[in-house]
Formats: structure tokens, sequence, C-alpha cells
């Protein structure tokens, strides 16, 4: 009897760390938006007039918003991560002059989204905004 429990234990086990897989479905900046204001960050606004131009026609939206740290963070959220690329090299060639020498330290990706930070984000910043990242 308990050889033929094996099999079933180990599939449910599958099906069970199956359920903590990530999901694919993209981020947005609707889903966004709500927690980086109940987190402190300040200005937060998708309003596509006050974006930066590629975060402002971004297909799953923009959001602006400063850190409780005093950073400024831009994030543009693609269609799927596919368009990640393309949306990082738009932000490399239209960067500040001020930026582009340490683009690399400030920019960074998670799954659909593009993330522009002013300064170099502290673990705390870039942690509490990767924990509102929402479909």
């Amino acid at each position: 009897m308990a050889v033929r429990l094996v099999p079933v234990l180990a599939a449910l086990a599958l099906l069970a760390a199956g359920c903590g897989a990530r999901s694919n479905t993209p981020f947005t900046a609707k889903g966004t938006l709500g927690c980086l204001k109940k987190k402190h960050f300040a200005g937060v606004t998708a309003n596509p007039a006050k974006l930066p131009f590629i975060a402002g026609f971004a297909a799953n939206g923009g959001i602006v918003a400063i850190s409780p740290n005093g950073n400024r963070v831009t994030l543009a959220f693609t269609d799927s991560a596919t368009t990640v690329p393309s949306t990082e090299e738009a932000f490399r060639l239209h960067a500040p002059k001020s930026l582009r020498p340490h683009i690399s330290d400030v920019m960074r990706s998670n799954r659909n989204v593009v993330i522009v930070w002013t300064t170099t984000p502290s673990a705390d910043d870039e942690s509490t905004l990767e924990g509102c990242l929402a479909p």
C-alpha cells in the first residue's frame, strides 16, 4: 500500500510547487499605483501628460514617483517581457547627459517593467518598489 502512495505523493508535491510559481500576467501602472502611495512614495502619478516621453507611451502605462528616501523613479510598463530590451534601449538613447554614464547603475527591469532611478536606489527603496509591482 505504501508503494502505491509514493507516485501520488510525488504528483501532489509537484502540484504544490507549481502553486507558488510567478504569474506571467504583465504588471500595470494601474495595479501598482495605489501600493506606491501607501508605501509613502511622493508625487506618484500615472498621468501621461506628467510622465517622461517613454513612460508616457508605454503599453501598460507609466508612473513617476519619489521614494521615501528622495530618489525619483520612472516606471514604464511594456506589454510583455519581450519588449523590455527595446524600451531599455530607448531610455539609454534619450537619457539626460547626467544619467548616461551610470545608466546601468540606475536602470532595472522586472518582467515587463523598465525601472529608471535618478541615483542608485537604496535596498529599501528597491525592495519596496518591487513589492508594489502588480498586474
